[in-house]
C-alpha cells in the first residue's frame, strides 16, 4: 500500500442510501468509491427498495420498470437473516423506536463490526 492510501472497506448500506443511488443521488459517488470493496444489505433492505422504487417513479414521473431494472443492476451483496440474527436484539435496542425498518440493517452492521 501507498502512502496516503486506505484499506478497502466493506459497509452496510440501507435503503435510503440504495434509493438515492438509483436516482442518481450523492449515494452513487459512495457505490463508485474505489476504497468501498464491497456493499451489503440485507433482503429486507431490498424489499422496502423495490416497493419505494415504485413509489418514487410515480412521484417522480419516471416508468417504473427502470427503477426497479436499477435496483436489479446495484452492486450490493445481500447477507442472509441467520449471519447478523444474533445481533437483532441490539440493534433492536438501538433505534426500535425510532427506525424499526433499519433494524436489520444495523444489525447486520453490528453483526460484522462494519460501517453503516
Amino acid at each position: 500500500m501507498r502512502v496516503g492510501e486506505r484499506d478497502a472497506v466493506r459497509v452496510a448500506a440501507d435503503a435510503n442510501v440504495l434509493l438515492s443511488a438509483i436516482l442518481g443521488g450523492r449515494a452513487r459517488l459512495i457505490m463508485e468509491n474505489s476504497q468501498i470493496e464491497e456493499i451489503l444489505t440485507t433482503e429486507n433492505t431490498l424489499a422496502e427498495v423495490r416497493e419505494y422504487a415504485v413509489v418514487l417513479a410515480k412521484k417522480k414521473n419516471l416508468p417504473a420498470d427502470i427503477l426497479l431494472l436499477a435496483v436489479t443492476s446495484l452492486p450490493v451483496t445481500v447477507i442472509d437473516r441467520a449471519a447478523y440474527e444474533g445481533s437483532l436484539s441490539e440493534a433492536k435496542r438501538r433505534i426500535g423506536r425510532r427506525d424499526p425498518d433499519d433494524i436489520e440493517t444495523l444489525a447486520l452492521a453490528i453483526q460484522l463490526k462494519i460501517p453503516l
